[in-house]
């Protein structure tokens, strides 16, 4: 029987490391992107040739809660029942304590955790039984973040929705776990000083930032391991290690 699996913020990033993983592992793929589509066609474009599964992309903004049912609405038309969704994408604000608008700080809350929490509602009839949901939490939601508060505070909430949810979805037969990454070697991350990145580098134990396909086999365990449900699993080398 074909697998689906359902990665918001899934063509690039860690959404897109995931997105690999999975397809070789047997999954077909929905892929959500926000703006470029451009970088989501070549990410489908790549997966479709390398793994020959079967590859959606969905333009899906999650500040924007009209996306919810253009997902909805794509799963139904398509006859498609999903096996596992990764709640990937998420957004921050960088703005000091001082200066942060209240408009923004919602937005990244709506983004972060409202938008997944009423997209899980919203499709969980199409969930098969003993499927799986995995949130990406962060790092920076366990340690005070230094500089986005909106950012560590939701991230923090999301680690929370999943020790929740578990109750949730238990009459379902679904599992919930979250991953709580580090610094990983994104697009982002490699985009920072050189001096940035050193000193970031110095408070990891391994003394590197994770590599994104490292961090996905993480993802497919708690997807596949049937016995792991509630759980948040922290990836980040060994940060604050000194």
């Amino acid at each position: 029987m074909d697998k689906y699996a359902l990665i918001t913020g899934g063509t690039k990033g860690i959404g897109k490391a995931v997105a690999f993983c999975l397809a070789n592992a047997g999954y077909n793929l929905i892929l959500t992107y926000r703006t470029d589509e451009d970088v989501a066609d070549s990410t489908r474009n790549e997966l479709i040739k390398q793994t020959g599964k079967k590859i959606d992309i969905i333009k899906a903004d999650i500040t924007d809660k009209k996306s919810i049912n253009d997902i909805y609405s794509h799963l139904l038309n398509n006859n498609l029942n999903l096996n596992t969704i990764v709640f990937n994408a998420g957004l921050t604000c960088r703005d000091s304590f001082e200066n942060i608008l209240q408009e923004d700080w919602e937005r990244v809350f709506f983004g972060n955790v409202h938008y997944p929490v009423f997209l899980l509602q919203r499709i969980i009839p199409l969930i098969a039984k003993e499927g799986s949901v995995v949130f990406t939490g962060s790092a920076m939601g366990v340690y005070p973040h230094s500089v986005s508060l909106a950012y560590g505070v939701t991230k923090s909430a999301t680690h929370a929705l999943v020790k929740n949810l578990v109750k949730f979805l238990a009459p379902y037969k679904i599992r919930v776990n979250g991953i709580a990454p580090g610094f990983v070697d994104t697009e982002w991350q490699k985009e920072k000083p050189a001096e940035i990145r050193r000193n970031i580098e110095n408070k990891v134990a391994l003394k590197r930032f994770c590599d994104p396909a490292e961090l996905a086999e993480i993802y497919k365990m708690l997807i596949e391991n049937n016995y792991l449900n509630g759980e948040i699993v922290v990836v980040d080398g060994g940060y604050s290690y000194r």
